[in-house]
């Protein structure tokens, strides 16, 4: 008996995928660039009919992607049930069809999701905001909108005079950012957390979940409705282009900032790492003092942080100034900084069933403000 062929849908909330031929459980795929932009590399899609079938899934022409080195090595996330997020075996070779990554995978129940990395939908976003917004000294901003009238959620809470900014998803396929964001807020906003009670007390924080609400809900990796790369509108947003940096620079320059993470996910190297500003016009030995300071803090703190894989460092003068950690560095004489997590596993402390994966984000960004609290201690006894 010859089987039905399988089903495949990404018309949902950060979907994206394109079918290009499917024959029983097998099928060719391929990735929806951007709107307005050459930028691919996420992707997200349901199979439907796949129960007890093994699956083979060619995404193809990856070797034009935004990032051809983060296919070797590099495991898809799926789920069943969309709460628990494991990896499929995957492969990848260059030379077929453009560049082809292939999932095989045996679901045991009829649907299975797939994803460049687990999801963090703009729902869960809602709720994430309602919930932190209805914690104890907790107060909702909205910053201003996106380009397709979308919120840009800002929650601020604590009754210090160090201005902390934390903000994530300017580039919207960075899922794990959000789920960092989770982590992040799940501590500041625990009354009984004694790392909280004392960061609210030293600090004012200004959180900013989600920076490309469109991007994400469209299922883009990398820009906004309009194709813009947000962490490149820095010196000179736009109301027309980029709205969002407008709206959250803006509130910076309110507020004044001290210290400043930017949470993002990087596609090719398969670890937890730090970049700062060094190569800002206004650099100076203090300021780069505190953000080592910072790095070797949190290298203390937790296995999941490492020192020794990287970006190159930028050499005096020649940082790049629309990229927010540089601007804000040099805007504010701020330690700013990105932080930037893999879409693969961490290979310095491997999990062979998620590799890097919500759960580990989420505990990544309650460390994040237990080595924050150390550093604004050491801080505020000079």
């Amino acid at each position: 008996m010859t089987l039905p062929n399988i089903s495949i849908d990404a018309a949902f909330d950060s979907g994206n995928i394109e079918v290009l031929s499917v024959s029983g459980a097998t099928a060719n795929l391929r990735i929806r660039k951007d709107r307005e932009s050459d930028f691919f590399q996420w992707f997200h899609f349901r199979v439907a009919g796949a129960a007890g079938r093994e699956l083979t899934l060619r995404i193809t022409g990856l070797s034009a992607s935004a990032y051809p080195d983060g296919w070797p090595g590099y495991d898809a996330a799926v789920s069943e049930d969309r709460e628990f997020w494991g990896r499929a075996d995957c492969s990848y070779d260059k030379q077929a069809d453009g560049g082809t990554l292939t999932i095989r995978y045996l679901p045991e129940s009829d649907l299975a999701w797939f994803a460049y990395f687990a999801p963090y939908s703009m729902e869960r976003h809602h709720d994430l905001i309602a919930e932190a917004a209805g914690a104890e000294g907790v107060s909702y901003r909205c910053l201003g909108h996106s380009l397709e009238g979308q919120p840009i959620d800002c929650l601020e809470l604590g009754e210090g005079d160090l201005q902390v900014w934390l903000y994530a998803r300017q580039h919207p396929g960075e899922s794990m950012a959000e789920w960092w964001m989770e982590g992040a807020l799940d501590c500041l906003t625990d009354e009984a957390d004694p790392v909280a009670r004392r960061l609210r007390q030293l600090c004012r924080f200004h959180v900013v979940p989600n920076a490309n609400p469109d991007g994400s809900r469209r299922g883009h990796l990398r820009t906004n409705y309009a194709g813009i790369n947000l962490n490149r509108e820095w010196a000179a947003p736009s109301a027309d282009k980029s709205p969002e940096v407008l709206a959250i620079r803006g509130a910076m320059d309110e507020t004044g900032v001290h210290f400043a993470m930017d949470v993002h996910g990087d596609e090719a190297i398969p670890a937890v790492f730090l970049a700062g500003f060094e190569g800002i016009p206004s650099w100076s030995q203090g300021l780069q003092d505190g953000f080592d300071r910072y790095k070797a803090i949190l290298a203390r703190r937790t296995p999941d942080f490492q020192t020794r894989l990287g970006y190159p460092v930028a050499r005096a003068g020649h940082a790049n100034m629309t990229m927010s950690t540089n601007q804000l560095a040099e805007r504010f004489g701020a330690v700013s900084m990105t932080l930037e997590m893999p879409f693969k596993d961490y290979d310095a402390l491997p999990d062979a069933a998620q590799g890097w994966s919500p759960e580990r984000s989420a505990q990544l960004g309650r460390d994040c403000l237990g080595a924050l609290l150390e550093w604004a201690q050491e801080r505020a006894a000079v």
